[in-house]
């Protein structure tokens, strides 16, 4: 019976046959052929010259130039690949229609090993275009803020202008070319690289990675001027103001009383004040309040500038006293409220100071003190909203109020 086994050939092969068998169930069940799906894949582009040797160039579109790729092999081999295994390429020499170019997926260092790879798209979908340039002017941008006491006093691009080669329907897109720096927290003039950046005619970013300029490895960078800021005071020269015969000249103030300006450190040492000159306060025989407006700008130094361009105009107020009258100035926030309802809050309009003209003796009145005198009563005002309405002022006997006064007030829910 030994023998009659050990010397039966077919039977032995039989053998071999069920273990080769039961080896390949084995292994097909242990590792399945899958599928995995890798996204973002970048398309290269082989023998671009096909186009470019006839003054011609190419754009990708319809986001084809990132595609996804599904491939098919044992799952033992799909837990090896990984993305920057797999190549993505279009033949230029395979374009087809003029718009399509089919797309060749490969995974390098696998070859054979897998069943498929099959990119979504299947093709590269391009647009030709006639290939141009055209030269524009570099405009240097902000973001970020410099540091408390600094303000930017000039910007200039380094080139300034690019020459930007590309298709032409892109480059004819072009509105504006920006170098844009981040000045966040700079304390000091310097040079900073810059990012160029295109915008068309709706501000919209264009993408250059189909694009050309000649700006070579240095790239663009943006001188930038700090200058210091200063807080300062405004002088009037007042002997041109002259009060009718009989009326007196009260006060004579700016609004506002300061203004912020910009300068090398070196000009903004020496300067303590700006001053508004005679010519510019020429009045005479005047009876009432009147007022002024004035361009400060109009009388900085030489190397001085505004911090705000928009804030050149300040308002000069003359207040004249008629015979027997004296003029008081109350801050609407010393004005004391009464009545306020319940569940509302007061807050006050522009106008800061409230003038008062008040008649009486002249002893009295060089004595009087309107501290805690002047108030609003609330009573009929219930809702929020924004009101107009009387001030009440509590005057010694033989003392009257010459001017109707109201406050403009604003009440709001708490």
């Amino acid at each position: 019976m030994k023998k009659r086994l050990t010397n039966n050939l077919s039977l032995k092969i039989l053998a071999f046959l069920i273990a080769g068998f039961m080896w390949f169930m084995v292994v097909n069940i242990d590792d399945p052929v899958s599928d995995k799906t890798y996204v973002g894949i970048a398309v290269k582009v082989l023998n671009e010259e096909v186009v470019q040797d006839s003054n011609r160039t190419y754009q990708i579109v319809d986001g084809t130039g990132e595609v996804n790729v599904t491939v098919t092999a044992k799952r033992s081999l799909l837990n090896k690949i990984k993305a920057e295994d797999i190549q993505a390429t279009a033949d230029m020499k395979e374009l087809l229609l003029g718009t399509q170019i089919p797309i060749q997926v490969t995974v390098k260092g696998y070859e054979g090993r897998y069943e498929s790879a099959v990119s979504s798209p299947r093709n590269l979908q391009v647009k030709i275009d006639d290939e141009t340039k055209n030269n524009f002017p570099i405009t240097p941008t902000v973001t970020g803020t410099v540091r408390d006491g600094y303000t930017i006093g000039s910007l200039k691009a380094d080139p300034e202008k690019v020459t930007i080669r590309g298709p032409k329907t892109v480059i004819d897109s072009i509105n504006r070319v920006a170098a844009e720096i981040d000045v966040s927290g700079l304390s000091e003039s310097t040079d900073l690289e810059a990012r160029l950046v295109l915008y068309d005619g709706n501000d919209n970013v264009i993408d250059q990675t189909i694009l050309a300029n000649n700006l070579g490895k240095d790239g663009v960078s943006v001188k930038v001027k700090l200058n210091k800021v200063k807080r300062v005071p405004i002088a009037l020269d007042t002997s041109g103001i002259q009060a009718k015969e009989g009326y007196n000249i009260a006060k004579v103030t700016p609004e506002p009383k300061e203004i912020l300006v910009s300068g090398t450190e070196k000009n903004l040492e020496s300067l303590d004040e700006i001053m508004v000159p005679a010519e510019e306060l020429s009045f005479t025989d005047l009876t009432e309040r009147t007022e002024k407006q004035v361009d400060i700008s109009a009388y900085l130094p030489e190397g001085i500038s505004l911090l705000d361009e928009n804030a050149k105009n300040i308002v000069v107020s003359i207040l004249v006293e008629q015979p027997g009258v004296k003029i008081y100035e109350v801050s609407t926030s010393s004005l004391t409220v009464n009545n306020l309802a319940d569940g509302l809050e007061i807050s006050y309009g522009h106008v800061v100071d409230l003038e008062l003209q008040i008649q009486g003796p002249e002893e009295v009145l060089q004595s009087l003190k309107l501290a805690k005198k002047a108030s609003i009563d609330l009573k009929g005002y219930t809702e929020p909203g924004s009101y107009v309405v009387p001030v009440f002022v509590e005057l010694p006997a033989g003392c009257a109020l010459v001017n109707e006064v109201k406050a403009d007030i604003t009440l709001e829910k708490k």
